[in-house]
């Protein structure tokens, strides 16, 4: 598979309330804590959990609702936090998806050997089910601590996707 995500199983802080997933996320894990890392064509980026992978979660979450549906076509999707920053845009080939990035920052200055090993392609299915590992942490974490979100819409939605 030319896309894979390892999530890991990052330390997790106390944080009894937040104003929505995305800043539980930020609360919940440390700069120091393990990272998740996408495996783009054999090359590892790794994603914190509570820097990138918060940042990212408001378009994970819409994005993976999306590409599910059976007229999607296509989207461009911006990754923009302090060090995972790249444009994919994304298209369906039939059960595929390609993903096409324009990479702009990582975590060890892998751009140019990203850019070189050029386009992703994964069923549709995997490409979820690997962003559901993240989800998954995220979500069990949430739940555990407990942690009260004023605005849980994106939580609400990242569970059903789970349930799917």
């Amino acid at each position: 598979m030319s896309f894979s995500i390892q999530a890991g199983r990052p330390a997790v802080r106390a944080c009894e309330s937040a104003a929505d997933m995305a800043d539980a996320v930020g609360e919940l894990y440390s700069s120091a804590a393990e990272d998740a890392v996408l495996i783009w064509n054999l090359v590892p980026v790794r994603l914190s959990y509570g820097d990138d992978l918060a940042a990212l979660l408001d378009d994970l979450v819409p994005l993976l609702e999306n590409v599910q549906r059976e007229d999607f076509s296509g989207t461009d999707v911006f990754w923009g936090s302090d060090t995972f920053s790249a444009e994919w845009v994304i298209s369906r080939e039939g059960d595929w998806l390609r993903l096409r990035a324009r990479w702009h920052s990582t975590l060890g200055n892998y751009e140019s050997l990203l850019t070189e090993r050029g386009d992703s392609v994964v069923r549709t299915p995997a490409f979820v089910s690997e962003w559901a590992k993240v989800l998954r942490r995220m979500v069990t974490d949430i739940e555990a601590g407990p942690v009260e979100l004023e605005d849980d819409d994106i939580f609400v939605r990242a569970k059903v996707l789970l349930t799917d």
